[in-house]
């Protein structure tokens, strides 16, 4: 399935504009461009960087029709102030919009590597062309997840409407069977503790119980045979050998009903986490370093989640810097960009004393 409208261009005209001559690169990372980002992912599939790029997350805008501006005494998620300083313009026609987003997906599944990954920050005005545009771009198999992120309070603007306080991000795989994932977790909340285990031992220590067997026969293992000459029920089997279930019950891990049926004990203080979900509680700051600066926590796990230390982090609509930042603290490779002198500014700012090469194209 294809989105049609006038004036799209073939992937090989796409690919051809990017092909041009182009400056060479000093590949020392980290590095951070300020620039046109159509010229900045040429320049890095010029320069060695093709199949290379292990994650990429963008923000880009949202083409809200607006004007996004900071003052010496506000920075908003959106300020109308006459006297502020323009961070960036969004306003396109929504065929000028998706191909200006189309002619970099396509340079960005160029950069990424067989085991990268991409998740576009986007709102749902435009968020549902763009899931087509990307099916068309990386293949509707290496689709992974459309999130709801949480991004705000409840509003209760007078509009016929419900209120407004999610929006999506996309996330795709170059390569769906081999892409990084490295199954962060979520604490248990205190609340979710006491829901999921309602047993107290003497220690204070909060427990549970799980049935000593598991669904599925054993033919010829050990977890098929007896233990305390007991065999598990019909159609499940242990869930570990008779000599392991011994060395659990002598640590006192099985509690045994009334009726000699035997139980696992599983701990709160040693649960690994709940699995991430694809609704995300991660709202914005209050009070940003940028107009649309996203929730740094965020950031970080979605750099933890798919990128490992040796990865090369992407973000060509840096923005106020967030994602280089978040990049920086779990000690990954980044390589930002942004057109903006207000959002150069921003991430010279904040990233300090940080070493890294620093390009200002023409």
């Amino acid at each position: 399935m294809q989105l049609t409208y006038p004036l799209k261009k073939t992937e090989t005209e796409i690919l051809n504009l990017a092909a041009a001559p182009l400056q060479n690169l000093d590949n020392t990372l980290p590095i951070l461009f300020q620039g046109d980002n159509f010229t900045v992912l040429s320049i890095l599939l010029n320069n060695g960087y093709r199949g290379k790029i292990d994650l990429i997350y963008i923000d880009p805008p949202y083409n809200t029709q607006q004007q996004f501006t900071v003052t010496e005494n506000r920075i908003s998620t959106i300020s109308r102030s006459k006297k502020g300083v323009t961070a960036y313009h969004d306003h396109w026609t929504t065929e000028e919009y998706l191909e200006f987003m189309r002619e970099r997906l396509v340079l960005m599944r160029e950069l990424l590597s067989e085991q990268g990954s991409i998740y576009v920050h986007i709102d749902s005005k435009m968020g549902h062309y763009l899931k087509i545009i990307m099916d068309e771009i990386f293949d509707i198999e290496n689709f992974k997840n459309d999130i709801a992120r949480i991004k705000s309070n409840p509003k209760n603007f007078s509009r016929r409407a419900y209120g407004n306080e999610k929006d999506m991000v996309l996330f795709y795989a170059k390569n769906a069977k081999k892409n990084i994932f490295n199954q962060i977790t979520v604490p248990l909340s205190e609340t979710e503790k006491k829901e999921m285990f309602q047993k107290v031992g003497i220690d204070g220590r909060r427990y549970n119980t799980v049935p000593a067997h598991a669904p599925g026969e054993t033919q010829n293992g050990d977890t098929g045979k007896p233990w305390r000459n007991i065999m598990p029920p019909q159609g499940r089997h242990w869930r570990c050998s008779p000599t392991e279930l011994e060395t659990l019950d002598n640590q006192g891990l099985i509690e045994w009903s009334k009726n000699g049926v035997p139980r696992i004990k599983k701990y709160a203080d040693e649960h690994k986490g709940k699995k991430m979900q694809d609704v995300w509680r991660y709202k914005d700051p209050q009070y940003p370093n940028y107009p649309t600066e996203k929730n740094a926590e965020m950031l970080e796990m979605i750099i933890a989640q798919s990128s490992n230390p040796d990865s090369i982090i992407l973000d060509c609509f840096s923005g106020g810097g967030s994602t280089l930042l978040a990049a920086q603290s779990l000690q990954r490779r980044w390589i930002g960009s942004d057109i903006s002198p207000v959002a150069m500014k921003t991430i010279q700012t904040r990233l300090g004393i940080t070493p890294y090469q620093f390009i200002n194209l023409p």
